[in-house]
């Protein structure tokens, strides 16, 4: 825009210029050929002739420049010619190019619109990145542990809306293992297609929805009043007992129930691996078997009571061990949660239930409770959690009983930092008893 501004000005003042030395010539041609008076002095005759020469060797300078100025407009136009060329190009790139073939053929743009079909605007198209992390200092007095500070995930929370109805986010994660070795990771890949209230579409890996706490605290610490997850929900490649994550399809919606608030979640995808433990846990890109899991949740939010959510899911797979027969997995989760500004009050419990072929069925109970209360920015928090699965478990074998309070106070010290300072206790079924201590902050920028 700027450009043609700048163009057009240069044009009027050369217009102008060659439009004045016609009649700037005339004029001095006039001058020149005027004789002069009787009464005229003689001697003024030759300043005016110099003057004259001098105005005709101005004359010349000022087309001299008005050509280099033509010139130089030229090639502002022609460079802009090419940028907005190239403009059209690059958008218009991803778009298969249709040459017309005969009356009533329209663009792949305008045909699209007109049937209703989704199109990317690449100028409202953006995308959004929010980071979180957290640093820890903690302790325990379980044998062979170490005093130690630890950096936690470092989380780049990325979104993008593609359209009106498609979306995009992804979570990566770039985390340390107890090897001290850094590690990224696409926790999550999804896009999203909303048809409306009803009907949600999303496709890639996701966080499965067993439960409340899995698909409302994700993978950074910054949204969680304690310093950890609860047991129940560690991650995978953490220890966790539960398949947190899945590739495949989801769908979720409302249900129409009135002020009940009613809403589903089903997903299908390739479930967790099984054949061997020192796999990837989560299965990307090819699943070890033809069996997918399937996992199925309701809840209801009801208007009379903001902040409360009650839910109940059921999650089935199939898993296939090697040298072992298939076992059929089984997951239960109930809760019920109140979220509120100031307050909250967290309440879940799930049956994990794996039944080997030809065996017996090993069901392993578990549940964990949560309470806190902001005030100002300080929010105290505590929160009991037990789980107890048998010695002879067959999918996790060493998680045996666990089960203990933790208590722990947050400061919001502004709205991008916190520090937690936790301590909690630790029942074991056939080891001594664990203290622990954890000072950490955490961030998001």
């Amino acid at each position: 825009m700027n450009v043609r501004i700048a163009t057009t000005h240069k044009l009027q003042n050369i217009a102008g210029r060659l439009l004045f030395t016609p009649f700037l010539l005339s004029f001095l041609f006039i001058l020149g050929t005027t004789p002069t008076s009787a009464q005229q002095n003689p001697d003024t005759l030759p300043v005016d002739q110099q003057t004259v020469r001098m105005l005709l060797q101005r004359v010349e300078q000022l087309e001299a420049r008005d050509q280099q100025l033509e010139a130089r407009v030229a090639e502002l136009e022609k460079s802009q010619q090419d940028e907005s060329r190239s403009a059209k190009t690059s958008h218009s790139a991803p778009l298969p190019q249709v040459q017309p073939t005969g009356p009533g053929t329209q663009n792949p743009v305008a045909q699209s619109e007109e049937m209703g079909q989704e199109t990317m605007d690449v100028g409202k198209t953006r995308l959004n990145i929010r980071g979180f992390g957290d640093f820890t200092f903690h302790g325990d007095t379980q044998k062979g542990d170490t005093t130690s500070f630890s950096l936690g995930d470092l989380d780049l929370f990325i979104t993008s809306s593609i359209s009106d109805r498609f979306k995009f986010l992804t979570e990566l994660v770039f985390e340390v293992h107890k090897n001290n070795e850094f590690e990224e990771d696409l926790e999550r890949v999804l896009v999203e297609y909303s048809l409306n209230d009803h009907l949600r579409l999303a496709a890639g890996r996701y966080h499965t929805a067993i439960g409340y706490y899995n698909t409302s605290h994700h993978h950074t610490n910054w949204f969680e009043t304690a310093v950890d997850r609860p047991f129940l929900f560690n991650f995978e490649d953490e220890g966790g007992i539960l398949p947190t994550h899945s590739v495949g399809l989801s769908a979720t919606g409302e249900i129409p129930s009135g002020k009940l608030g009613l809403f589903y979640v089903a997903e299908v995808g390739n479930g967790r691996t099984s054949s061997s433990p020192l796999l990837q846990p989560v299965q990307n890109l090819i699943d070890e078997n033809n069996r997918k899991d399937v996992n199925f949740q309701i809840f209801a939010r009801p208007d009379g009571v903001p902040g409360l959510q009650v839910g109940f899911s059921t999650y089935r797979d199939v898993l296939f061990p090697l040298g072992q027969p298939k076992i059929g997995e089984t997951i239960f989760d109930a809760y019920g949660v109140l979220v509120r500004p100031k307050f909250e009050w967290l309440n879940e419990a799930m049956m994990i239930r794996h039944a080997p072929l030809g065996s017996r069925v090993y069901d392993t109970p578990g549940f964990y409770t949560q309470i806190s209360e902001s005030f100002g920015p300080y929010r105290p928090f505590f929160r009991y959690q037990y789980i107890n699965a048998s010695d002879t478990e067959p999918v996790f074998p060493t998680v045996g009983l666990r089960t203990g309070p933790s208590a722990g106070l947050r400061y919001a010290v502004n709205d991008s930092i916190a520090l937690k300072l936790q301590y909690e206790y630790t029942q074991l079924r056939k080891a001594q008893s664990v203290n622990s201590l954890a000072l950490q902050v955490g961030f998001t920028f």
